[in-house]
């Protein structure tokens, strides 16, 4: 029986849509004045300290020098088993939380396995979570994590994505203590997709983002979904990066640490209407 494959939905959109082009691309982000400074070299560890990350979503061009923070992290210390990416749902297709529990993904540097007897563990722990492939047919958010990984991993990696259009408090520590019961004695990485303030000033924007990320370094789900609400943050994700608080903080963290932010302003010069990018990561 063929194997279902999640195609490719954003490729030559958000980033380059041929396998040199889109390598090249990667590359760039981690050479680039708001990267990291340099491409990661794959560590020889299977198992290191983090145990989430925050990586943002927007075009490569935009927030791809962000996200490479992250990426350049987790490749260098460790080769998690499984990745978990939670994304939100852009689109508003499928389930409240939808997880697609079979098949493969594809972008132009190849095929991800999903790990599939995970996945079906995660339905079982917590119905909440739907087996649903609509919901990630058209949705960037976790596809555009997925080039990072294959660069750095290659076909040495699997992942379990999960798209959440219901993000509020307690559905996000529900989804975080489910993935916490089915990745303990696990090495796994959990990526909470989410970009921070939306086409605010850049000033407003950055006083914004202070607070929400002040809330995620403080490691507590309860503190962003009071503040995210308090003062109006238009962060698209704020559900997924509570749910992997929620399960980083069960399975062993102890600190949070910012790696890079900054604002689509940043690249393009432009700071009367930005977006915020934030690499956070979540270590024992």
């Amino acid at each position: 029986m063929a194997k279902t494959v999640r195609r490719p939905a954003v490729a030559g959109s958000f980033y380059e849509g041929t396998e040199g082009a889109l390598r090249r691309q990667i590359e760039d982000c981690y050479t680039h004045s708001l990267g990291p400074g340099r491409v990661p070299s794959l560590s020889s560890k299977k198992e290191g300290n983090i145990l989430g990350l925050i990586s943002p979503h927007a075009g490569y061009v935009y927030s791809g020098p962000v996200a490479a923070w992250g990426f350049y992290q987790v490749i260098e210390e460790e080769v998690p088993e499984v990745v978990v990416i939670l994304g939100p749902n852009h689109r508003g297709f499928g389930a409240p939380v939808a997880i697609m529990p079979k098949g493969e993904w594809e972008t132009p540097l190849g095929k991800v396995k999903i790990d599939e007897e995970l996945a079906e563990k995660i339905i079982t722990t917590l119905p909440l979570i739907e087996p649903d492939e609509a919901a990630h047919r058209m949705e960037h958010s976790l596809e555009v994590q997925l080039p990072f990984l294959q660069y750095g991993y290659g076909e040495n990696l699997k992942i379990i994505p999960i798209c959440m259009m219901r993000q509020d408090l307690r559905t996000s520590r529900r989804v975080g203590e489910a993935l916490a019961n089915t990745l303990e004695g696990k090495n796994g990485l959990i990526i909470a997709s989410t970009d921070l303030t939306h086409y605010q000033p850049g000033e407003l924007a950055e006083k914004q983002d202070k607070r929400a990320l002040e809330a995620i370094l403080s490691r507590s789900p309860e503190r962003l979904s009071e503040v995210v609400s308090r003062y109006g943050i238009s962060m698209c994700g704020p559900g997924p990066v509570m749910a992997m608080l929620t399960a980083t903080s069960f399975l062993g963290a102890r600190k949070a640490r910012l790696l890079k932010y900054a604002t689509s302003g940043d690249i393009t010069g432009d700071y009367s209407a930005v977006v915020g990018y934030a690499s956070v990561c979540i270590e024992r």
